[in-house]
């Protein structure tokens, strides 16, 4: 069971190598890792690039966390898909746990797993206060707790590209929609980081907008 690893990026240069390393570290390892430079203006690629024949790495001009997960898909040859945002970092059996759970329940499309949050080392104790720390382990329903079988993506499609966030929340529940199997693990499969650009970008006003387009769409299906 093969699996290709989509990792996008966009001005990562700090956290993309450990990003890499920790799905470099799985066990087994996957059988490609792609990065997706997405306009970036720091040295996100030349980050990408140190890792050599162990990651491919491809640019494209900024266009979306959505747009450059469906680049990486687009050269992806594997069975499995999986998903990395590159300030996350991955747990050392994520894959294997998923990849277990794929082999013993044939009709599963895709797993998921747990997701812990930790903030950035670098960040000092000011900023520390105004990035509130959720406390232990939560289901992770997200890009980078899922794996998916390639067959499984390509029924429900890529991400939508029109919005600015909450492109995920799109995505999953046009899977719901389509009868897509999944299941969460109860292991910790992810871990979160909690950092300043977050702070950065601001509110996620894009949620709102993605909820009532899939609200407006399951209304349509059913009339």
């Amino acid at each position: 069971m093969s699996v290709s690893v989509v990792i996008p990026a966009f001005n990562a240069a700090a956290y993309l190598g450990q990003a890499i390393e920790s799905v470099l570290a799985q066990t087994p390892s996957p059988a490609e890792v792609i990065v997706v430079d997405d306009g970036s203006e720091d040295a996100t690629i030349e980050v990408a690039e140190s890792f050599g024949a162990l990651v491919t790495t491809v640019a494209q001009p900024r266009a979306g966390a959505a747009a450059a997960r469906n680049r990486g898909v687009g050269l992806a040859g594997g069975e499995q898909l999986a998903f990395l945002d590159a300030d996350d970092l991955w747990l050392a059996d994520k894959l294997s746990l998923q990849l277990a759970a794929l082999a013993q329940a044939p009709q599963l499309d895709l797993v998921f797993g747990h997701v812990e949050h930790f903030h950035s080392p670098e960040l000092p104790a000011a900023e520390r206060a105004r990035i509130k720390l959720p406390l232990g382990a939560t289901p992770g329903v997200c890009p980078g707790t899922m794996l998916i079988r390639r067959a499984a993506f390509d029924r429900v499609g890529g991400f939508a590209t029109q919005w600015t966030g909450g492109e995920f929340v799109d995505w999953y529940a046009r899977a719901v929609d389509s009868g897509t199997k999944s299941l969460m693990l109860p292991q910790v499969v992810m871990l979160r980081r909690l950092h300043i650009g977050q702070l950065a970008r601001g509110p996620q006003s894009g949620y709102v907008r993605v909820l009532r387009g899939v609200l407006e769409r399951r209304r349509e299906m059913r009339s």
